[in-house]
């Protein structure tokens, strides 16, 4: 008895492996076509808002067609202003190439709001690993008053010749708000502008941050 099953499920193992008798050749490989966009996300509509603070509506006025042209244009991404929210509103198309140029657009025009120039904000388009960084000198240290003052104006230097400095060693932009702070750059790149900001912060003389920036800047150029 036990012979006999395992004979039959020895046969249906033969039947199986064999190839389809009437085409003589097993079945091609499927090939499917590439999802777009608006498939991924099972053809529903993705939609982005970005507030617009009010000391950045009236530059945002003039550069609004300098924004609007690289994201509808390039990045295939519809885009308006809603004046009633004070809201920069962002949605998919039907030919978006990537769902990812949703967030991509959506970045740009928040690092134009948090004080960016189109001109560097636009490189969050064209690049995968820029990052924008916030942080607040309280962050770092706290400090009240003229102690304050003091710092914010050693971070900037006369004329905003520190602040300058540092953007070119570092490859990177850097504005600052009041207390806050904001770095646009690769990640690497943030980490060395925001060390030197740090030690100004913590009261370093500018020519010893600008010793050490040379130093780090240096060593990158070898590594690279």
């Amino acid at each position: 008895m036990q012979s006999r099953e395992a004979t039959t499920s020895m046969e249906v193992e033969n039947v199986l492996s064999e190839p389809n008798p009437s085409s003589g050749t097993f079945p091609s490989k499927p090939n499917f076509e590439p999802l777009k966009a608006h498939e991924i996300s099972e053809g529903r509509v993705q939609f982005r808002k970005v507030s617009v603070p009010p000391h950045r509506y009236t530059p945002l006025k003039k550069v609004w067609m300098e924004i609007y042209t690289p994201i509808y244009e390039q990045m295939k991404i519809d885009i308006r202003m809603n004046l009633k929210a004070r809201k920069v509103e962002l949605k998919t198309r039907a030919d978006t190439p990537d769902i990812s140029n949703l967030q991509k657009c959506a970045d740009f025009v928040h690092a134009f709001m948090l004080g960016f120039d189109v001109v560097d904000a636009i490189a969050l388009l064209r690049l995968d690993e820029l990052y924008v960084e916030s942080f607040e000198i309280k962050d770092v240290k706290t400090l009240r008053g003229e102690h304050l003052s003091r710092a914010i104006g050693r971070l900037s230097g006369k004329g905003g010749k520190t602040k300058f400095a540092i953007e070119n060693a570092t490859r990177t932009r850097i504005v600052i708000a009041d207390t806050k702070i904001h770095i646009l750059g690769s990640f690497s790149n943030i980490k060395i502008a925001r060390d030197s900001l740090c030690s100004l912060i913590l009261g370093s003389p500018a020519g010893k941050v600008y010793s050490k920036l040379r130093a780090v800047t240096a060593r990158l150029a070898e590594r690279f």
